[in-house]
């Protein structure tokens, strides 16, 4: 059976669809990935992705990640093998989140020969330096504040709620609107509200979709982040 070249993955094409379990049944192909690439680009031409956004969420969105930070936030230039054994992680494991903190430019890294150490981003490209000020802050000022910060990053952790916070805050949207607005299925849209909802961020009042604007620091610049 063929394989997918190594740099390409069916995920990294369609991240919508995810390839579910009912088309990892069947064999897959060309006329399978043409239909699936027409309908990803009918889906997205012109849509506010944000994948800074989404993909940071997604690194934010894991207890481990967040206590490293607070650590970082902390006590700056921490080497692999530090934070591995202030946060009682494997050294593998630490090493990866510390690279998956770094790749979203929320963490700064230092090599001086066989030594590298990891700080707190203080100088991020683009729009991440309210959202590290605040991260920051609120874990600093409370260690339970980690608990928050990651039911918030939940949020936008899917490119489609981003999509869809970000129609609703461009006005208040009935249902229908809102499905006419994104290209996103019903039963999709149905589900990603339920999440943005669950998490504070929009309220449906008479059948119509409205934003809200969340009192916790961290909520408020994510919020921010997906609506520029």
């Amino acid at each position: 059976m063929e394989r997918w070249p190594e740099a390409f993955c069916p995920r990294d094409v369609f991240p919508f669809s995810g390839f579910g379990l009912a088309n990892r049944r069947r064999p897959i192909d060309g006329l399978m990935i043409t239909a699936y690439f027409i309908k990803y680009a009918r889906m997205n031409t012109g849509s506010p992705l944000h994948p800074t956004l989404w993909r940071t969420c997604r690194v934010l969105a894991n207890r481990d990640r967040l206590r490293i930070f607070r650590l970082l936030a902390g006590k700056s230039g921490l080497t692999v093998s530090l934070v591995a054994e202030r946060t009682q992680l494997s050294l593998p494991v630490a090493s990866l989140y510390l690279r998956t903190l770094e790749a979203r430019s929320l963490l700064a890294v230092r090599r001086r020969g066989l030594r590298v150490s990891y700080r707190i981003n203080n100088d991020p490209a683009g729009q991440l330096c309210g959202l590290i000020a605040v991260l920051r802050s609120a874990l600093l000022r409370d260690a339970a504040s980690s608990e928050t910060i990651f039911k918030l990053a939940t949020a936008f952790t899917h490119p489609r709620r981003v999509e869809i916070f970000h129609a609703v805050s461009a006005g208040p949207k009935h249902l229908t609107e809102l499905l006419a607005a994104t290209g996103i299925s019903l039963r999709a849209t149905i589900r990603h509200l339920g999440k943005l909802e669950a998490r504070g961020f929009v309220v449906c009042l008479n059948e119509t979709y409205t934003t809200l604007c969340p009192s916790n620091p961290v909520g408020r610049e994510l919020a921010k982040l997906a609506c520029a």
